[in-house]
Formats: C-alpha cells, structure tokens, sequence
C-alpha cells in the first residue's frame, strides 16, 4: 500500500497519479453493447431470450417465463431466517423514513402584478431498477432504489436481475418483496438494459433506469441515456478516513477493508497527521487482512489504488478530500462537527469514530447510491427527488400580460424573432 506524505516535493502528482481512473469506455465493450442493444430494439423479446440463453445460460420460450410471480417474492421473504428477515425489514423502515422526510414542496408565489408562479411536482409513470447477480447479490440495491421510487410515487417498478445458471438469491426476491417491487425478470447485461429503455412485447419501455452494473451494464446505461434518464454510470466504489489518531487502528484498517472488498479497482485512502499512527493503522492491514475471505481482492485493490497519507494538519485534510471528492468520508475525528463546514465534496459523510460507513451501506437511513470518480463535485446522492419532475407553473394575469408583454417584445426583436414579439403585445390592449 502506498505511503505518501503532503510534504513531498513530487506529492500533487503522486496523488494525480492515484485518483487517476479511466472512465472511458472500453471500445470492445462498447462495440458489443452498441451491436447489443441495436439488436434489441429491433427484434424485441426474442433477442433478449438469445442473448439470456448465452451470458446467463437460462432458456425460456417465452419472456413471460422469465418474471418471477409476486407469489414467489413473497415465498422468498416468508423463507428467510428470522434474523435476516428482521435485519432486512429493519433496514428498509429506516430507509423508508429517511426518504420520507425528503419531500419537495412546491415554491409557489404571486407576485406584484397577480401572476402566479410556481411548479407542479409529478413522480415518474415507470422506473427500471437494475440489481447485479452473479458473483454476489445485493438486497440492499433493491432497498435503496426501490425505496425512494415509492415513496416520491412512481406508478411501476420494474426489476432486472440475472440468475446465472438459473441461481435465484432468496434475499433480494425477499427485498423486492418488502420494498412493494411491481415485477421482476430474471435478465442481466446490456440486453436486460436495452429491454427496459425502448421496450419489447413483453416489457414495457420505462422512463429511467437505476441501478450498478458491470462493465456492460454500465456501457448500455450510457448508451440509452435520453431515450431514458439513468441514475448515473458509477465507477469502483471509495472510501476516504480523515482521522486524528484517537480511533482504534484496527477500527480503521477494517474501514479500509470494507470497501476494498468490493473489487480489485475499489479505493481506500486515509489521510492522517499523526504519522506513528498511519505506523499502527499499516502493522493492523497486515495482520487482519489474512484472515479476510476475499483477502485477495482487497490486497489488489490496497496495492493499486489504496494509500495511507501523512498530512500537516486536518485543515489540510479538509483540503484533500475537497480535492478527491469521494464517494464516502469518513471524519473519525474527536470533533468532526467542526471540520464539516471545511468538507464541500463528498458523497457521503460519516460524523465520528463510531460512524462506520458500512452503516450507510445497509441501515442507516440515508441512500447509499453515491457518486464516484470526483463527481461528488456536482452531483449528489440518489433520493426521492430523483423520481420526480418538476413542471413550471406560469398564470399571468391581464395586468401582468401588459407589463411582462412589453419586456418580452423588446427582447424577442432584439433576437430577431418578431413572431415571439408579436405573439406578446397581442396581449396589450391598444
């Protein structure tokens, strides 16, 4: 793992270096997922069974074969063990009553000259959610998309969720279930992606899909952007700790863990002014990490793009992290409340030693659909207000018809649009 210090003559290019990801699209991936989707849109349901059969290796002579009876996802959540069971109900309430409180009121006003101005707010008709199979199942994807779908009121839920071999997951059919999921199919990949942005006969075309993916999926969601709105297209999963030395290394080196898990370009970085602690936080890797099941992975993902960096001071810190802009912070920090007015870019915050982002992952209330690569920088967390719309609202009154009508035709004449004018003074008496 990279030990870098901000004292170092060569230290921003280093850093450069390790932020580094290319999001670009690989040009094979992205050829496939083009010839993928084309295909799609032309032949429907029968190329989505094509290519379900060949990725997934599940066959089925109808799409219809493929959705899973609500039956089923009920079954599912009736089969688990009472403490997943719980765990997972637990977990939806508090999401459930986080997204509540993020409802969007209407701003709307009257002003001087009696017109009325405002918005009207309407959720999304159809939502596509799209949860990864395969390697790991994810019930938390289905809480966290599906939840706030519903709470901001969208009319249907779709899931997509491939079953390699035919391998269902009881946990996320048992989420889909607790979070009122309208329809599930067993379909993954771009094809799953290019079914649920232009429609086949069986599954209707929605207004946005959200969800991970791998490359392929990610590939497809930026191709159907517009003909749908997507989420975003997310890259490997970050992790930042400022810490101030006065939390257990063993408590930051397994932070440091929980992400690097995800995969082999994940990333885990803490920054540190303490430097014999940044010692104790590297003595606790190397022990606890050979007693992790995916130790490998982690070990990849630490020596690649993980680094544990010496810092003069935390208003430093605050400096860096603006600068990385990840998707989770953690302050493990005595006072964390006073270095959150410093902290302008992050995904997520975790206040304190005792905030552990792995809280945010499952239960703790907040959504855990965050942006990655910088782009905390000017996006935010998915939320209720990602499923819904906004119209402006425009009732001008015969006063204000005079008063705006003058305002707009002096304008439009000045942008050389006489219609526009002409269609503004119509409404001025005389």
């Amino acid at each position: 793992m990279q030990r870098l210090s901000s004292s170092d003559a060569d230290f921003d290019a280093r850093l450069s270096a390790l932020l580094a990801f290319e999001s670009a699209q690989d040009p094979q991936v992205d050829a496939t997922v083009a010839a993928i989707l084309a295909d799609v849109k032309t032949r429907g349901d029968a190329a989505v069974l094509e290519y379900t059969q060949r990725f997934d290796r599940v066959s089925a002579k109808a799409l219809s074969e493929l959705e899973i009876p609500e039956a089923e996802l009920v079954a599912a959540l009736k089969s688990l063990p009472t403490a997943q069971r719980d765990a997972l109900t637990a977990a939806a309430a508090r999401v459930r009553e986080f997204h509540e409180k993020q409802s969007i009121k209407t701003n709307a006003y009257v002003d001087a000259d009696g017109n009325e101005l405002g918005q009207q707010i309407t959720p999304l008709d159809r939502v596509g959610i799209y949860v990864p199979g395969g390697k790991a199942a994810y019930p938390s994807t289905v809480i966290m998309n599906a939840i706030p779908a519903k709470v901001a009121g969208v009319g249907e839920i779709i899931m997509v969720v491939p079953t390699p071999g035919g391998e269902k997951n009881a946990l996320v059919l048992a989420a889909a279930a607790l979070t009122g999921v309208d329809r599930v199919y067993r379909l993954g990949g771009a094809q799953a992606v290019g079914a649920l942005a232009y429609g086949t006969q069986t599954i209707p075309q929605v207004d946005k899909i959200v969800g991970p993916g791998n490359a392929y999926v990610a590939a497809a969601k930026r191709r159907v952007f517009g003909v749908v709105g997507i989420d975003m297209v997310a890259g490997p999963s970050e992790i930042l700790i400022v810490c101030d030395g006065n939390t257990e290394p063993d408590w930051i080196a397994m932070d440091l863990f929980s992400q690097a898990e995800h995969d082999e370009m994940a990333q885990a970085i803490l920054l540190c002014p303490d430097a014999a602690y940044i010692d104790r936080v590297a003595a606790s890797i190397e022990r606890q990490i050979k007693d992790m099941p995916r130790k490998d992975i982690i070990r990849a993902s630490l020596d690649g793009r993980g680094a544990l960096i010496h810092v003069r001071d935390l208003d430093e810190a605050c400096a860096i992290v603006n600068r990385i802009a990840p998707e989770h912070l953690e302050l493990s920090v005595e006072n964390a409340q006073a270095l959150l007015p410093r902290i302008r870019h992050a995904g997520a915050i975790f206040m304190g030693k005792y905030s552990s982002e792995a809280l945010g992952d499952y239960c703790a209330g907040p959504n855990h659909v965050l942006p990655t690569s910088r782009t905390a920088r000017f996006s935010s967390p998915l939320g209720v207000y990602d499923f819904q719309k906004r119209s402006s609202i425009i009732n001008v009154s015969r006063k204000g018809a005079i008063k705006l009508g003058e305002i707009a035709a002096e304008l439009a004449r000045g942008e050389g649009l006489p219609a526009h004018a002409r269609s503004a003074q119509y409404r001025i008496p005389g």
